[in-house]
This record gives structure tokens, C-alpha cells and sequence, in this order.
């Protein structure tokens, strides 16, 4: 057994990006967080499936560069590979969400641009 609090561990930039609570061995499992405009640059993973699970704010989704989707709070997105995948923030409040990728493959990020 493992027990984590999401407060002991911290954001990539600071107030936000991606806060890693488990790294494998099966699955990452984390929260996001994007301030208002704040994105997260498109990419995609060739063999991890992304999900996320919105919990508060709105975040646009821009799947394979042509699909935007808002999502809401109790919103599930479901990326499967290797779909690239854009987020942003384009509300006035902080947005955050749960994100599970699986399976565990730490080296399978392939940025867009």
C-alpha cells in the first residue's frame, strides 16, 4: 500500500502544469492545473492512453489538431494513441484535472511542434 497527498507533492511551474502523485509501475496518475490562457503544447503517445477527468474550471480540448471539445467539471476525456492532444485554459478561473495514463511508459511523449 501507498498513501499520497496531492499537497506533499508539487506542480511542474510552480502554480501549475502536471503534479505527479504515482509513477507506475502500471499507470501514471497525477493532476493538471492551467491558470486563465495558460495551455499545455500538443503531443501525442504511441502506445499510453491518456485520460482526464475534469474537476474544476473548463478546459478546451483540440484533439488531432481538428476536434475541440469543452470540458466541464465531471467530464471524462478519453485520448487513445496515438491522437495528439492540446489543452488550454481559455476561462477566467484556474482549471484542474485528474489525468491517468496507462500503461506506464514514461519515455512515450512525442511533442507536435
Amino acid at each position: 500500500m501507498k498513501v499520497i497527498n496531492e499537497k506533499d507533492e508539487e506542480y511542474r511551474f510552480g502554480q501549475s502544469g502536471p503534479k505527479y502523485l504515482l509513477r507506475g509501475p502500471n499507470i501514471d496518475f497525477g493532476v493538471v492545473r492551467l491558470l486563465p490562457g495558460e495551455d499545455f503544447p500538443d503531443h501525442y503517445h504511441n502506445e499510453v492512453e491518456e485520460n482526464f477527468f475534469v474537476l474544476e474550471g473548463e478546459i478546451d480540448f483540440l484533439i488531432n489538431g481538428e476536434i475541440k471539445y469543452h470540458a466541464k467539471p465531471g467530464d471524462l476525456i478519453h485520448i487513445p494513441p496515438p491522437e495528439t492532444h492540446y489543452l488550454k485554459n481559455n476561462g477566467d478561473v484556474p482549471a484542474k484535472a485528474i489525468f491517468v495514463k496507462a500503461p506506464f511508459n514514461p519515455e512515450d511523449k512525442v511533442n507536435v511542434k
